[in-house]
């Protein structure tokens, strides 16, 4: 697997914004795999926007994949998983549902590309019963995304250590660096974060060894609908990923 980006907003605030950003990150750094949320269904609060929901979320994200630019997105429920299937390239498993059985195994049936990510309440090692879930279905496209683990309240912290345990497991490990560094619930109905640690957990990450790096970008942060605080400015994008295309390839020509 080559190393990848998957980058875009935390949640689809509109069709003209998913089009801004996914031609702004390609003009930025080349290839990529977009990604946004049809629907937060784990906002803070019940006044958090949530997203434009499955079916208008899925049409506006059918217009990015004809842009030539594969995409990602998250489902919540198993009923979710096939009309999903049919638009998309990745199907994203929130790390709040990482352990639910039934949407594991409707997405893997799905035969698509399964990126699951590790809830902040469970072990790398416990990640193995994850990925054979999902393979049960003879589904082995799968990949693994770390995003912490909890740290005491509203805090998060990163064991590198997980990301070869779950490589060894046989499959591609993504590094989420925005939500690595988020304060779940830290500002009472939303959660914060700390943006300012995002070039460094990903360059460690990326010396760490993995196979990619996940990214939520904005234009403007402050203004996004969605987990703006732990967001990485859009300005920033492509010199933090030209430094670790360059830790990358340090890496294997050592």
């Amino acid at each position: 697997m080559s190393f990848q980006l998957i980058a875009g907003p935390c949640v689809i605030e509109s069709e003209e914004h998913c089009h801004f950003l996914a031609n702004s990150i390609r003009d930025a750094i080349g290839d990529f795999i977009f990604k946004a949320s049809i629907d937060k269904a784990n906002r803070s609060s019940i006044h958090s926007y949530r997203g434009p929901g499955l079916k208008e979320g899925l049409r506006i994200l059918a217009g990015i994949r004809k842009l030539g630019i594969p995409v990602l997105t998250d489902i919540h429920e198993p009923s979710q998983a096939g009309p999903a299937a049919e638009v998309v390239d990745i199907l994203q498993i929130p790390a709040f549902l990482c352990r639910q059985t039934d949407l594991l195994l409707e997405a893997g049936r799905t035969g698509k590309i399964v990126n699951v990510k590790k809830g902040q309440f469970v072990s790398p090692a416990d990640m193995a019963n994850v990925v054979d879930k999902i393979r049960s279905t003879g589904n082995n496209n799968i990949m693994l995304t770390e995003r912490g683990s909890s740290f005491g309240y509203n805090n998060l912290v990163v064991d590198m250590r997980g990301l070869q345990i779950m490589r060894s497991f046989g499959v591609p490990v993504i590094f989420d660096a925005t939500h690595s560094v988020q304060t779940p619930g830290g500002q009472g109905k939303t959660s914060g974060g700390n943006p300012e640690f995002i070039p460094t957990l990903a360059r460690a990450a990326t010396a760490a060894g993995i196979d990619g790096v996940f990214i939520e970008t904005h234009e403007n942060p402050s203004k996004a609908l969605s987990d703006g605080a732990n967001a990485l400015p859009l300005a920033q994008i492509a010199p933090l990923w030209l430094q670790l295309n360059k830790i990358r390839e340090a890496l294997h020509d050592a």
